[in-house]
């Protein structure tokens, strides 16, 4: 099992006397690591023309063709990404032609899948714009659950601590709880308005491991 790395701050805002009903600020830090089992990678269709009619027809045919073979595939999510068409401006600042691009974006456990449909989508005229490895949603709360009991031990030990080296009792008046960390990993990223050779598929895909952290902050009340 791997260890919990567990970062404790502490922050003491009370009278030298001590008293009775003295605040105490405290934070603590878990981290946990989380397995990135799920792949997300984007594609999208591109043309460039004259006419924003032709292009929206050019690019929605592409774009519907993709969406019938990654929907032939079991395990694999696919929604609509971004969509933009904006106009190409000559030397003359004048509207020399439009630009049209509709990305999809697509979710799976099964990383070997997605490569080899990546490999598919860009046979069809699509290009891949990112992929990236990250925590499935399971995952990444297993790990924040973990982290979170990790990081409230570690709080609480901390004002034990302090309320025992003052000889007082202790209780909580306020807790946060914050979530970070886990971020995606990128994987592979392509050149805007660059198609991939049709013929090449991505490279296998790493795993590795994200972070998952849980920030724990707070108030103590000392009393005796």
């Amino acid at each position: 099992m791997k260890k919990c790395l567990v970062t404790v701050l502490v922050g003491a805002l009370f009278a030298a006397t001590a008293q009775a009903g003295a605040l105490v600020d405290l934070s603590a830090q878990a981290s946990r690591p989380a397995a990135n089992d799920m792949v997300r990678a984007s594609v999208y269709s591109e043309a460039s023309g004259k006419n924003p009619a032709e292009l929206a027809q050019r690019v929605n045919a592409d774009i519907a063709e993709a969406l019938k073979l990654i929907r032939s595939k079991d395990g694999i999510s696919v929604k609509s990404g971004q969509q933009s068409t904006y106009p190409v401006y000559s030397q003359g600042q004048k509207i020399d032609g439009w630009r049209m691009r509709s990305e999809l974006v697509l979710e799976s456990k099964d990383q070997e899948g997605v490569s080899a449909l990546l490999g598919k989508l860009q046979q069809m005229r699509l290009a891949v714009g990112g992929v990236s490895m990250l925590p499935s949603p399971e995952t990444r709360r297993k790990a924040e659950d973990e982290a979170t009991r990790e990081a409230i031990v570690a709080f609480q030990s901390r004002a034990a601590v302090i309320a025992d080296q003052l000889g007082k009792g202790w209780k909580i008046k306020q807790l946060n709880v914050q979530q970070g960390g886990g971020m995606p990993m990128p994987m592979l990223r392509a050149a805007r308005g660059v198609m991939m050779a049709a013929e090449a598929a991505p490279a296998p895909l790493e795993a590795s491991e994200s972070l998952v952290t849980t920030n724990v902050g707070g108030q103590i009340e000392l009393a005796d």
